[in-house]
């Protein structure tokens, strides 16, 4: 089981699947969300996400795009993104710095690299899209 929680410890989750694409976002709202080059998220359906504690404890910013994000009202944690693909496919962004034990997972791809930092290089062997996932 993959255990997370804030920084605080207020808010604790479980997730017992992740859907298969896993990709590190570069986006400009996720570099500040997360106050980092970029964001890495995990999909994950509803169903196999578990509030253990805190679920009350969320914050939630509406952007203006519709996607909602949410953090630690008491730490400020970033923790979930929901966009109306989730929204319609019953899906959930966990961000996976937010996990204490964590299953091994591999990212797939960067995203919305043309966004991304100028100071940061990215060399890995991962796909690279200048937006979302091009086909």
């Amino acid at each position: 089981m993959n255990k997370g929680s804030c920084l605080c410890g207020k808010v604790r989750f479980s997730v017992a699947k992740f859907e298969p694409l896993l990709g590190h976002c570069h986006c400009k709202m996720c570099r500040k969300f997360h106050g980092a080059a970029f964001s890495t998220f995990g999909e994950v359906r509803l169903e196999n996400l578990a509030w253990d504690s805190g679920k009350s404890e969320l914050k939630h910013y509406k952007a203006d795009n519709g996607s909602i994000r949410s953090f630690c009202k008491h730490c400020g944690s970033s923790i979930l993104f929901e966009s109306t693909f989730n929204r319609d496919n019953k899906t959930i962004e966990i961000a996976l710095a937010a996990f204490d034990e964590l299953e091994p997972v591999e990212p797939d791809a960067h995203i919305y690299l043309d966004s991304k930092v100028p100071w940061l290089e990215v060399n890995d062997s991962l796909k690279k899209n200048q937006g979302y996932r091009e086909s």
